[in-house]
């Protein structure tokens, strides 16, 4: 639906990208992010700026497999193509649709997945941008133990290493957290409602320091 006053419509997309080039989603003032290079895309489309609202902010170094963002913009453009003529080779927008007026990327959003892969075997040219290198692997079974105790609704303010403004909640909820083995690699899947910022990286640090007998699971 347009907006009658504006004349916009609504749009939900869905992203891929490397992010090894990026300091992350959010734009930033001395690095360079995927938001800003989206967002200079759609200015040249729209001759005026436009910002994008994601459903969440990656980190630097994080990449995307399917990550969905929402903006405002003229109806009647091809964006999906037209982006994609526009934006560097590690951005590609896989879908671009019409999206109910009230509908948020963040807010709209059911659930959230990461994947994160660590590997003992010696990294290669094509993959070691994507996989932790662990020498010695560590033990999939005291990493699923440790897993158990991260599972469901915590108070996660030991999992982040950023400042939160007092008013707002640390607690999330942890719906899946799983330890896949594959060859010499371990997969690690969570998936959940939301993630403070770095909680990830650090939930897969004490997982990792579990599974080599460095803390009790």
């Amino acid at each position: 639906m347009t907006d009658p006053v504006s004349g916009l419509q609504r749009f939900c997309a869905l992203v891929q990208y490397d992010g090894t080039d990026y300091a992350g989603w959010q734009r930033q003032v001395n690095a360079l992010s995927i938001q800003q290079v989206i967002e200079e895309a759609l200015e040249k489309l729209m001759g005026d700026p436009v910002r994008i609202t994601a459903s969440g902010r990656t980190d630097t170094g994080v990449h995307a497999l399917g990550q969905v963002f929402h903006f405002d913009a003229r109806p009647g453009i091809r964006y999906e193509a037209a982006l994609n003529t526009l934006l560097p080779k590690n951005i590609r927008i896989l879908e671009v649709r019409p999206a109910a007026p009230d509908f948020h990327a963040r807010f709209s959003a059911r659930k959230k997945r990461y994947d994160y892969w660590m590997t003992s075997r010696q990294p290669d040219p094509f993959t070691w941008r994507y996989k932790w290198f662990r020498p010695k692997k560590p033990d999939p079974g005291r990493m699923r133990e440790a897993a158990a105790f991260l599972l469901g609704t915590h108070d996660f303010t030991s999992f982040t290493n950023c400042h939160h403004h007092p008013d707002k909640s640390l607690v999330r909820t942890v719906t899946r957290l799983e330890i896949l083995e594959e060859g010499e690699d371990i997969h690690l899947v969570f998936e959940g409602t939301g993630f403070l910022r770095y909680q990830v990286r650090m939930m897969t640090a004490v997982l990792d320091a579990a599974g080599r007998g460095r803390i009790e699971p």
